[in-house]
């Protein structure tokens, strides 16, 4: 049966004191984050460094990396307007034409109970989009099958989805790796991580999962410096806390509010504006990290569409080369190109997405293939009924 809008509403106005109470709770202490930002951003990035030292380094949440400057509010302004698209796209393409970009997606198939063996595919698509007149670009895809014993599917507790995952996962950040070596020293490409390059969701799981994580990206980080290619993390919905955990270090007294976010605190921002470059310093899986990479990953925030602005994680080797600007401006370019989303990422995941008929084609060569194996593959009755329903 569909959901009754009846039910729903009533249940909202029965516990509607329980939102109202969150929302202002919430609100007070955003604006006195705010507060503390501007008083903070009318400071030396010296200033700042020295009333952090007092903490250690893997606590502060944040550290000033690029020079604050008189930017009110940490908003750094792009100057960025065009009248109509057209110019707007005369602009990509005086910074775009001859930049290769490139980015990967991934999409998986679990194992399933209408199956009485443990099988699961992953596959994963990328693009890259020369920007030459002539149109070039390169998309494709690969995928994996895994087995029973790829997915340790010894007892039924054994987390097999989790290990789906992190199978994508690995052949994503392999996949981009690989980019990376083949276009070494290339002076003219931007690889895009779609997601963090602090993988703080692994925090969840168990030490050997979340060395696993760790690993994967540290790879990733170790490729684009030796290789040269720029690398950037883009999360476009961040729930990150870097910036307020160091405002709560350079603020005696401000309260702890875990609902409220970096992006939140960053209003006053237009288009193509931009927050400097900080440092991360978040407490947590960043201790797994070797030392000298884990102080190699700055961040910045950039107003991209109408919502809060992106997050953009990068490692610090482009600031040091003095590239920060031109791949940011590239960054743009590919968000406008994409109308408010990066072309590129779109395309990688239009690329290796799986719809359901795929994935009734593979069940469909599954069982076949078994029956010619002689395969003692078993259908759930259930899954019998569905198919004779479709």
């Amino acid at each position: 049966m569909t959901l009754k809008p009846s039910q729903i509403l009533r249940q909202l106005q029965d516990k509607r004191d329980d939102f109202a109470t969150f929302d202002q709770t919430t609100i007070q202490a955003l604006e006195q984050y705010r507060r503390a930002l501007a008083i903070a951003s009318q400071e030396a990035d010296t200033a700042l460094l020295e009333q952090l030292a007092d903490f250690v380094a893997n606590d502060r949440g944040a550290e000033p990396l690029e020079p604050l400057g008189n930017y009110p509010s940490w908003r750094i302004t792009s100057g960025l307007s065009w009248s109509s698209r057209e110019e707007s796209h005369a602009w990509v393409r005086d910074r775009l034409t001859g930049v290769a970009t490139f980015a990967v997606d991934g999409s998986q198939i679990y194992p399933s109970k209408d199956f009485s063996i443990p099988v699961a595919l992953v596959q994963i698509g990328w693009f890259e989009n020369l920007h030459q007149s002539g149109g070039q670009y390169e998309k494709d895809i690969d995928l994996e099958i895994m087995t029973p014993a790829d997915l340790k599917a010894n007892t039924s507790g054994d987390p097999v989805d989790r290990r789906v995952n992190m199978r994508r996962f690995e052949m994503e950040t392999d996949r981009l790796v690989q980019y990376m070596e083949d276009r070494a020293g290339c002076g003219n490409c931007l690889a895009f991580l779609d997601g963090s390059l602090v993988v703080t969701f692994a925090e969840a799981f168990d030490e050997k999962t979340q060395q696993f994580y760790v690993d994967c990206v540290v790879r990733l980080l170790q490729a684009s410096e030796k290789c040269r290619v720029p690398l950037v993390g883009y999360v476009d919905t961040s729930y990150a806390r870097d910036l307020t955990l160091m405002l709560q270090r350079l603020t005696p007294g401000l309260p702890d509010a875990p609902a409220i976010h970096d992006a939140s605190l960053l209003r006053t921002m237009q288009w193509g504006d931009r927050t400097p470059l900080f440092r991360c310093r978040r407490p947590g899986i960043l201790r797994q990290y070797p030392g000298a990479i884990a102080s190699r990953i700055g961040f910045t925030y950039l107003k991209a569409h109408d919502g809060f602005p992106v997050r953009l994680e990068l490692p610090t080797w482009i600031y040091q080369e003095g590239l920060l600007e031109t791949v940011l401006d590239w960054v743009r370019g590919e968000i406008i190109i994409g109308s408010g989303y990066p072309y590129v990422i779109e395309t990688a995941d239009q690329t290796a997405v799986l719809q359901t008929t795929d994935r009734q084609t593979f069940y469909r060569l599954l069982q076949d293939w078994a029956e010619e194996e002689n395969l003692h593959l078993r259908l759930s009755r259930k899954m019998v009924s569905k198919a004779r329903r479709r």
